[in-house]
């Protein structure tokens, strides 16, 4: 049997309005520091995807309204709550105060490997991706339950932020989406 692609009206996709009102899985996303805004872009598309609660712009990462955040998230910067806040500790702190777990996206000491590490049912969480270069603040990761860290086999040490983002949220969620994320008509 040969494989037919489905056109877009085939794909049952939601309104932005309808995602704005369904069940949301139960992270957050912190964006420390972050330069790229293509890279901002891709990780609102991918929270989209995976109907994230919010994410938080933090320091230097761009914000929404944005042509070339747009160029990426194709609309989901519109459909996906954010925030900006200059600094991303007092996020941390006050999201720690309403009973988040947080853990950075980080490679350090002590960190838990992503296949060795699993969501809680009924615990709320939030991750933290850092800064292309200079990766999750250290004062930052201080204040986190602990790192997350993906494994890797090459020579290179790092991911592209918004490839970690995918790779982290496919990883933790995909056990879990079916039984929060449910289509309007289910």
């Amino acid at each position: 049997m040969k494989n037919k692609k489905l056109q877009n009206e085939e794909l049952h996709r939601i309104s932005p309005e309808a995602f704005k009102k369904a069940s949301k899985m139960p992270v957050i996303l912190l964006l420390d520091n972050v330069r790229s805004l293509n890279n901002v872009g891709s990780v609102f598309r991918t929270s989209d995807a995976f109907r994230i609660e919010k994410i938080y712009l933090c320091g230097i990462t761009a914000t929404p309204p944005n042509r070339e955040i747009h160029k990426t998230a194709l609309g989901a910067e519109d459909s996906v709550a954010w925030e900006y806040s200059k600094e991303t500790l007092p996020v941390v702190n006050a999201l720690k105060a309403q009973g988040y777990k947080i853990y950075a996206v980080e490679q350090a000491e002590n960190s838990v490997s992503l296949e060795n590490f699993s969501l809680l049912p009924g615990e709320k969480y939030a991750l933290i991706f850092g800064n292309e270069v200079k990766g999750v603040q250290q004062e930052v990761i201080e204040e986190t339950e602990g790192c997350i860290e993906i494994p890797q086999y090459g020579t290179k040490h790092s991911f592209n932020i918004s490839v970690s983002a995918g790779i982290v949220l496919w990883e933790l969620l995909h056990p879990h989406i079916k039984g929060i994320c449910r289509l309007p008509e289910e």
